[in-house]
């Protein structure tokens, strides 16, 4: 029964191996495609307008469509790592591996922070400018 585990987990563990290679590539596609598309949005909007206040506003939503790849780029890593650490369970696989659960929250909680905030910001300003047109 022993040799059949053996021969299954000698079978079984070149697939994860490669199932979380592939989530990696995976991961740097999605960020990839996100800088792709970002990069087009963000130079055909500081072709295209000309209010600084409106090109304000639009290049905070780009910026924070772009945060929406990094995060999810970052969840599909942490996918791969909690599989490669179920599959090979060392000390220092379970250390990287809450490593990187550490400073994904860390990066998803200030980039969601800045993300309202500059929300926010631009709204207030938005406003403020809208007042200012109505008075003059």
């Amino acid at each position: 029964m022993e040799e059949l585990t053996a021969q299954l987990f000698a079978w079984v563990l070149p697939v994860f191996h490669f199932f979380i290679f592939i989530l990696h590539i995976f991961s740097i596609l999605i960020l990839m495609w996100g800088l792709i598309i970002v990069a087009y949005d963000f130079f055909r909007t500081q072709l295209s307008t000309k209010n600084r206040l409106q090109l304000a506003q639009k290049t905070t939503y780009i910026k924070n469509y772009f945060g929406s790849y990094v995060l999810l780029s970052l969840e599909i890593l942490i996918a791969a790592d909690i599989i490669e650490s179920i599959i090979n369970p060392t000390a220092a696989d379970i250390f990287k591996l809450a490593a990187v659960v550490v400073i994904r929250t860390l990066i998803s909680y200030f980039l969601n922070k800045e993300i309202r905030e500059t929300e926010i910001d631009v709204d207030l300003a938005f406003d403020k400018e809208h007042a200012k047109r109505k008075t003059d």
